[in-house]
């Protein structure tokens, strides 16, 4: 992958690596998957192969270190679960819901249909 001088940047400014919230580990990889989203901007393929991958790193992470790592005592998960609720809550990977997506597709072949008829 190409790497750019101007870090990208998304919508959602939370994840936005210039609002110095990020350790620069973490900064890295928002700039990376950033620029690697919008060089698959136009290709929906690309993509849903981009969040298949996190949705995977996100999963190997969370069972392979992050469950191993919870605490073995009371307080140590109360604590933990404070953090969590205090710090935004359970990080989850939504998936688009199929009917959004057939609403979505009828769309777009509405859309296509009635381009055809103007033709």
């Amino acid at each position: 992958m190409e790497q750019t001088n101007t870090p990208a940047t998304t919508t959602d400014q939370s994840l936005n690596p210039s609002n110095g919230s990020f350790p620069a580990s973490l900064e890295e990889i928002v700039i990376r998957v950033n620029t690697a989203s919008q060089q698959c901007e136009d290709d929906p393929h690309q993509l849903l192969e981009l969040l298949r991958t996190l949705e995977k790193l996100h999963q190997d992470i969370r069972v392979n270190l992050f469950e191993p790592s919870l605490p073995n005592t009371r307080n140590d998960l109360y604590d933990l679960l404070r953090d969590i609720e205090e710090t935004g809550g359970w990080p989850y990977i939504g998936r688009m819901k199929l009917q959004a997506f057939l609403h979505n597709l009828s769309s777009v072949i509405e859309n296509s249909l009635t381009d055809d008829d103007s033709e």
